[in-house]
């Protein structure tokens, strides 16, 4: 039993490790702020939570009760990371930060073109 656990749990953070991997890359590579911004809230999530699930099977395994901590931060992660890439968007399109032709929508460009700029 002890083997299935660590395999499954080497499977999550080798998953989890891919995810986190593919994230970072696509933050660093991708050409405006709307795809980079897309990247780290899919990817990086994703990731994190194979991570914690593996970390939570492993700490099961090992004192023999369900692990809270690694629940917790996971609920919390899954909960923050898209109201706050929400909220960056919003900012973003508040902002009026350009996006490339190829990645967005005329029509939504041309709504936010005729916004007043805040003072």
């Amino acid at each position: 039993m002890t083997d299935i656990v660590n395999i499954l749990a080497v499977i999550c953070l080798l998953t989890g490790g891919f995810f986190l991997f593919v994230g970072s890359v696509g933050l660093a590579k991708l050409p405006d702020f709307y795809t980079r911004l897309h990247a780290p809230t899919k990817a990086t999530t994703l990731g994190v939570g194979a991570v914690l699930l593996g970390s939570m099977l492993l700490t099961t395994m090992r004192d023999g009760g369900i692990s809270i901590h690694e629940l917790v931060i996971s609920l919390f992660l899954f909960i923050t990371a898209p109201v706050s890439a929400h909220m960056m968007a919003k900012a973003a399109l508040h902002k009026k930060v350009t996006a490339l032709k190829n990645t967005h929508k005329r029509e939504l460009m041309k709504r936010i073109a005729q916004q007043k700029t805040p003072e």
